[in-house]
């Protein structure tokens, strides 16, 4: 073995330890509160303050009222079915919408804008605000807010299920196409078969969260167990809100769970 080999078989010596970065986050995260606290001009004195009547607040909600428990449950299917009917109608118009709003499906550049363009429009437009308009517009009830729930997800549905169209596999789509398909046929046999459990997920998704706006919606007279919730506040009925909010977080958390399993099924 001549000096050469005995060079080369010595040990290499190790990569340098990397940095840790640590103190620089640490650091960065102190100066990035530093400056909330000096733009907001918050009082930490105050703050003080606030967190005992608060704690005050909180604790004449300490004796729920269930002596009306079957009326909070029907009201609370009411929010629910609300929810439903509001995913039911996003999904609808998400499904037509969508084709459109994919590039690889759309029959051309104009559709493509204005299927884009609704769907960025109705995304845009807060429930709250659908609801107070549909409110007006159709009286108090359930239905202003099924449609503000579905007018506004739609938006999101839309854009969720044209994104996952346009990562359609391009050899399905030249597939389909050389038998002649037209449109509706490319997107019935190529896109929704392809997405299908991607799209499951997404509608999951939106029916989850449908549920707890429909809740809110109720404050601003759009029916459902949030209504019942903004008139016990009002007449400080602490006893019966406190039964109401924990209905509401009840039906939540089983919804949330509902929801997980059903996605780790899906997976």
């Amino acid at each position: 073995m001549n000096v050469h080999d005995l060079k080369s078989a010595r040990p290499q010596p190790l990569p340098p330890k990397p940095r840790n970065p640590m103190p620089v986050w640490v650091a960065a995260t102190l100066a990035m509160l530093w400056l909330i606290v000096w733009d907001l001009e918050i009082s930490f004195e105050t703050l003080a303050y606030g967190v005992s009547d608060m704690a005050e607040y909180f604790s004449r909600y300490g004796q729920p009222d269930f002596t009306d428990l079957s009326r909070y449950l029907y009201l609370m299917g009411v929010t629910l079915a609300t929810a439903l009917w509001g995913t039911v109608f996003a999904l609808l118009v998400a499904f037509f919408l969508a084709p459109l709003a994919a590039r690889n499906f759309t029959p051309n550049t104009v559709t493509y804008r204005i299927a884009r363009e609704m769907l960025n429009f109705m995304r845009a437009m807060p429930d709250l605000l659908l609801a107070l308009i549909f409110v007006a517009a159709l009286g108090l009830g359930p239905m202003p807010g099924a449609l503000a729930l579905g007018v506004h997800t739609a938006g999101f549905l839309g854009k969720f299920f044209a994104e996952s169209l346009e990562r359609v596999d391009k050899g399905v789509c030249e597939g389909v196409a050389s038998t002649g398909a037209n449109f509706a046929q490319m997107v019935m046999y190529a896109g929704w078969p392809s997405i299908l459990r991607e799209a499951l997920g997404y509608v999951l998704y939106i029916l989850d969260r449908n549920v707890r706006m429909a809740s809110v919606l109720g404050l601003v007279g759009a029916g459902g167990i949030g209504l019942a919730l903004h008139d016990t506040l009002r007449l400080f009925d602490y006893g019966q809100s406190a039964a109401l909010i924990l209905v509401i977080l009840a039906t939540i958390l089983i919804i949330d769970y509902a929801s997980a399993w059903l996605r780790r099924r899906l997976d």
